[in-house]
C-alpha cells in the first residue's frame, strides 16, 4: 500500500508537470482561438481538424478546477481564454444551447443539440464560476439546465432523451458515437447530467434543480443499476426496457463515486443512505474488470462472454478515484490497494514520458496504443486531470473513517 502523501505528491507532479503543460503548450490554437481538434497517436498535430464541443467544455472544466483547487492564476487565465472562445463560437444565439462541433475556423460544422454535450457545458461553466465568480458563466449554466428540462426531460416515462436538431426536434439518429446503440435513453448521458446538476447545485440551491437531481439519483437506483449484478446497464428504450448486454467497468467505477458525490451535495440524508448502501456494491462489480496487472479492462458482454481486454486511459483514471472513494467510505485497505495499483498501472503503461499526456490505451500484451488519438474529440484532460485533482483534494482534507458515511 502506497503512503497517501506520496500518492498526493506524485499526482500533483503528474498534473502540473505533464497533463496540463501538454494542453497549454501543444494544443492551443493561437491563430483561430480555442484548442486544436486533434493530435494523433503518433503525436502529429492536425491543425484543420474539427473542434468538438465536448473537448472544449472538458478543457474549461479542467483548467477551472485546477485554478480553484490549486489557487493558480495561471490556470485561471487559461480557463478564461477557453471560456471566451466558447461564448464566441459554441453558443447558438438563435435557438439556444451549444453546437456539437465546429470547423477549425470556428464556424458551425454540426449544430445538433446532443444532451450529453449540453450537460458538459453546465459542468464546465459552473466550475468556471466557482473558480472566478463570473456571473455570466453561471447564468449560461442555468440557461442550459432549463433547456434540458424543457426539451429533453420525459415527463411521462421519466429520464432524458438523447439528441435533437439545432431547433430542438428529436433526431432519428440519437447516438453519441458510432459504437453506441441508437436508443432514446442511455446510462452515459444520465451519468453526465447527474454530474452537471451536482456541480450546479453546489452554487445554486434552486428547488427545481434539487428535485431533478434527486430524481436522477433515483433513476440510477431504480432503473440503471442492475439489481442482480451491481453493474450499470447501458442502453434503454423510451419505456426503460434494457437494450444492452455489455458491462462497462469504467462507467461502473465512475458512477460509484459520482452518485455518492451527488447525494452528498444534495444534502438529503435518506438519499445519501440509499446511495451508500449500493456504492460499494457497484465498486465491487467494477473490480471484476481488474486484470492481474492492476489495469481495468474496458468491458464484458455477459450474453456472449466476449471481453474487451484493452485498458483505455479513462477507466484507469476513474478506478483510482472510485476505489479511493470506496476506501474512504469503508475503511477497508483492499480498496486503497486497488486505487494504488491502478495508479501504478497508469505510471507503467499509459503516461507518455517522452512527449507528454497519456496514450489512448494499452493492449493485453502491454503494447501502447499509438493509433488512436493522443488528444481529440474524446481524448481530453478531463478524466486524468480530474483524477489528480480529486485525489489531491481528498488526501489533503480527509482521513479514512471506519464507519460508512463519516467522510466530510
Amino acid at each position: 500500500m502506497m503512503d497517501t502523501n506520496v500518492l498526493k505528491k506524485e499526482l500533483h507532479n503528474e498534473l502540473t508537470g505533464n497533463i496540463l503543460p501538454f494542453w497549454m503548450n501543444r494544443m492551443k490554437d493561437n491563430e483561430r482561438g480555442g484548442y486544436y481538434g486533434r493530435i494523433t497517436g503518433e503525436n502529429r498535430l492536425v491543425p484543420d481538424a474539427t473542434k468538438g464541443g465536448i473537448l472544449h467544455a472538458r478543457i474549461l472544466w479542467t483548467f477551472s478546477s485546477a485554478a480553484l483547487r490549486l489557487q493558480s492564476e495561471k490556470y485561471l487565465a487559461e480557463a478564461q481564454r477557453v471560456k471566451a472562445y466558447i461564448f464566441s463560437h459554441f453558443f447558438d444565439d438563435r435557438y439556444g444551447g451549444t453546437y456539437w462541433m465546429l470547423h477549425a475556423d470556428g464556424t458551425p460544422a454540426d449544430p445538433k443539440k446532443q444532451i450529453y454535450s449540453q450537460a458538459f457545458f453546465i459542468y464546465a461553466l459552473t466550475e468556471f464560476y466557482r473558480a472566478s465568480g463570473d456571473q455570466e458563466a453561471l447564468d449560461k449554466a442555468k440557461e442550459l439546465f432549463r433547456l434540458i428540462e424543457q426539451h429533453s426531460f420525459d415527463n411521462v416515462k421519466n429520464g432524458y432523451l438523447e439528441a435533437y436538431s439545432r431547433d430542438w426536434v428529436l433526431l432519428e439518429d440519437l447516438r453519441l458515437s458510432e459504437k453506441d446503440a441508437n436508443e432514446k435513453k442511455t446510462m452515459n448521458t444520465h451519468l453526465h447530467i447527474l454530474e452537471a446538476y451536482t456541480n450546479l447545485y453546489r452554487v445554486w440551491k434552486d428547488i427545481t434543480l434539487a428535485r431533478q437531481l434527486k430524481n436522477l439519483i433515483g433513476i440510477f437506483l431504480e432503473k440503471i443499476i442492475d439489481p442482480v449484478s451491481g453493474h450499470l446497464n447501458l442502453f434503454f428504450d423510451e419505456e426503460w426496457h434494457c437494450k444492452s448486454t455489455i458491462y462497462s467497468f469504467g462507467h461502473d467505477i465512475e458512477a460509484s463515486w459520482l452518485l455518492e458525490e451527488a447525494a452528498r451535495v444534495l444534502g438529503d440524508e435518506a438519499t445519501l443512505r440509499k446511495v451508500q448502501s449500493v456504492t460499494l456494491r457497484i465498486a465491487n462489480a467494477a473490480a471484476e474488470g481488474l486484470n492481474d496487472h492492476g489495469g481495468l479492462i474496458n468491458e464484458r458482454d455477459w450474453a456472449s462472454g466476449h471481453r474487451d481486454e484493452r485498458c483505455d486511459w479513462w477507466p484507469q483514471a476513474e478506478a483510482v478515484v472510485g476505489f479511493f472513494n470506496a476506501w474512504q467510505l469503508s475503511g477497508k485497505s483492499d480498496y486503497l490497494d486497488k486505487a494504488c495499483n491502478s495508479w501504478e498501472f497508469i505510471k507503467l503503461h499509459l503516461i507518455d514520458r517522452e512527449v507528454g499526456e497519456w496514450f489512448w490505451s494499452v493492449s493485453p500484451d502491454g503494447e501502447k496504443d499509438r493509433v488512436n488519438d493522443k488528444a481529440g474529440f474524446w481524448k481530453c484532460p478531463y478524466h486524468n486531470g480530474r483524477m489528480c485533482l480529486e485525489l489531491i483534494e481528498r488526501i489533503k482534507q480527509s482521513l479514512p473513517e471506519n464507519t460508512m458515511g463519516k467522510r466530510k
